[in-house]
């Protein structure tokens, strides 16, 4: 998703700041668009994680006669990238949903997914999906709907627990954060919010541990995340239907920003019969990129084209 390099103080609109990871990356793969497309067939291209705008904005202003369908579930982005794409109104459609659950009515020459948690939302505390700042623990992206990570860790039984945290964090002292959690809840009541929660895990790992580059939260945070979102299924959704939302030789591009994303999109590219990926390796961000913005490091850009449908008229 988008990154910003300042933290804002609240979650309103200019929460969002429109720095898209890999943009020179992106705007090389949709260089092939037609420009300017036939008035009688141009180009659309659907943004399914919208965010700020930011790589949508890239697109209509490369792209003068593009039509892009932006969808987003969170409010507060979609009232964001509505303010910054104000100069393409004429061609721009926001449509408040989850990418899993949409269906265009025609085929389109571009789908774009920027997968996994924006920076936004991470710097908002009040969103719950940061340990660096306190908030509730909520981390739902549509925060209108579903249940929150105060709700799931109640729920769950400490097995349970323990096998997310595992499985979707790929956490190696799962079992003992899940068991610190319970015994907390059972003694305590529940967690006051982002803050204790990143405490506690933090102290069930050795002292020299908690002084790595890499939070011990992070990987439980990120379990309990993709949890409460269903990003995974969503993802799964995605990959099964975006190739027949694509008219033939359209261009299908996935940033991913951890393994168990990119391993999905990975195969889904080399299995799928409908399309022909165009990337051996993924794309990264480039050294001056990830000096800018520490964010990108992990951002993996993969791309695929739908092949054409075999021809089934009769001889």
């Amino acid at each position: 998703m988008e990154s910003s390099s300042a933290a804002p103080s609240s979650p309103g609109t200019a929460a969002f700041e429109h720095l898209p990871v890999l943009a020179d990356a992106v705007l090389q793969a949709f260089a092939q668009l037609p420009d300017p497309p036939r008035a009688d067939q141009p180009a659309t291209v659907i943004d399914c994680t919208l965010g700020g705008g930011g790589h949508s904005g890239l697109l209509l202003a490369a792209h003068p006669g593009l039509r892009l369908i932006g969808l987003d579930q969170d409010p507060s982005a979609r009232a964001a990238a509505a303010e910054h794409l104000a100069p393409f109104r004429e061609r721009l459609q926001i449509i408040a949903t989850n990418f899993a659950g949409f269906q265009p009515p025609d085929p389109v020459q571009a789908v774009l997914a920027d997968l996994g948690v924006s920076s936004p939302q991470l710097d908002v505390a009040a969103r719950g999906f940061s340990f660096r700042a306190d908030g509730p623990l909520d981390m739902r992206m549509n925060p209108e709907r579903g249940e929150t990570a105060a709700e799931l860790i109640a729920r769950l039984p400490e097995a349970e627990l323990a096998d997310l945290i595992h499985a979707l964090g790929e956490e190696r002292l799962s079992r003992r954060i899940a068991r610190r959690i319970k015994a907390h809840l059972a003694e305590r009541g529940p967690l006051a919010g982002t803050a204790a929660l990143a405490y506690l895990i933090a102290g069930c790992y050795p002292p020299a541990a908690r002084r790595g580059r890499i939070h011990p939260a992070t990987r439980t945070f990120q379990a309990l995340r993709i949890a409460v979102n269903a990003e995974l299924t969503a993802l799964d959704q995605l990959l099964q239907r975006a190739p027949d939302w694509l008219s033939p030789g359209g261009l299908l591009a996935i940033i991913s920003f951890h393994s168990l994303e990119d391993r999905r999109v990975k195969q889904a590219f080399l299995t799928d019969p409908r399309l022909e990926r165009l990337s051996r390796r993924a794309l990264k961000a480039s050294e001056a990129e990830q000096q800018r913005n520490p964010r990108s490091r992990s951002a993996r850009l993969r791309l695929a084209r739908r092949r054409p449908q075999p021809d089934t008229a009769p001889a």
